[in-house]
């Protein structure tokens, strides 16, 4: 066993030293004063118009309404009716503009909530293509509408969702694992279940327990299947991972759904890890 914490800890080391360049350089562009005030975005995107919840549920209809996250999160959880164009799709601000166009309404754009800065990104996208009035950005997010409006939301695709089955804050923590016990916990298995859920491009080919784990990105998210399966049979508990510790938060509402209750992810993702690596 000692040998094998033995092998967790060099990977560890080899994968920080390849990886650790990438992920200063991400959080040297996230913005510095994030965590301040309710709305952090809207200083930063100032010329971005934004909508509150009480106003876009009084004018719903007058709205196309534009979900872009990812195909997972709109899956899992959106706005009744919302089209599902992803942020980094090339052709967003054209499919956006074309929308406007043909529904003759004006937009409204949404993301994950008050420091998820995709909603006020699209609206700036569209402003860049010649769009400079019309598109709205709910940056309250979806978790908000959905307590709101919870017969105007669709969960797991159901409508009228219970809010009840809207995942909180504690739910979530109960799942979580340190950096460091994430590692044991492994070390700790003869025969781990360790899924990688980041993107190719976040990956960059390097895991962080490249002799043990599986790398599947949420986009391909029917291939969890079978480990899922392999998970309630086995009993072993399954232990993920992803870039920053919130795209689990999603995926919890899918493992909940399949009856799984012995998991865990990990606090934070690979950018926690490399932040309690360079602390040494």
């Amino acid at each position: 066993m000692n040998n094998y914490k033995g092998a967790i800890n060099t990977m560890k080391q080899q994968a920080y030293f390849l990886l650790v360049p990438l992920v200063f350089l991400l959080l040297a562009g996230a913005p510095a004063h994030a965590e301040q005030g309710e709305f952090p975005g809207r200083s930063i995107y100032s010329q971005v118009p934004t909508i509150s919840t009480e106003d876009f549920t009084s004018r719903f209809d007058e709205f196309v309404v534009i979900d872009v996250r990812s195909l997972f999160e709109y899956d899992t959880l959106h706005v009744k009716g919302a089209r599902h164009i992803p942020l980094y799709d090339r052709e967003f601000a054209a499919k956006a503009k074309q929308l406007m166009q043909e529904t003759g309404k004006q937009l409204v754009f949404y993301c994950n909530g008050r420091t998820c800065y995709k909603s006020y990104k699209a609206a700036t996208k569209l402003r860049a293509a010649g769009v400079r009035e019309g598109a709205y950005a709910y940056d309250a997010g979806v978790m908000d509408w959905a307590r709101a409006n919870p017969e105007l939301t669709v969960l797991l695709g159901e409508s009228p969702i219970d809010p009840q089955r809207l995942l909180g804050k504690a739910e979530f923590e109960s799942h979580l694992l340190s950096p460091d016990d994430f590692a044991d916990r492994i070390a700790a298995s003869a025969d781990p279940l360790v899924v990688d859920i980041r993107s190719r491009s976040q990956r960059r080919s390097v895991g962080l327990f490249v002799f043990v784990e599986q790398n599947i990105p949420l986009e391909r998210s029917s291939d969890l299947e079978p480990v899922v399966n392999e998970a309630i049979a086995s009993g072993k508990p399954l232990l993920v991972y992803d870039m920053a510790g919130k795209q689990v938060r999603w995926l919890q509402y899918y493992l909940e759904s399949k009856g799984v209750q012995d998991y865990y992810f990990m606090r934070g993702g690979v950018r926690d890890f490399f932040k309690k690596s360079s602390r040494g």
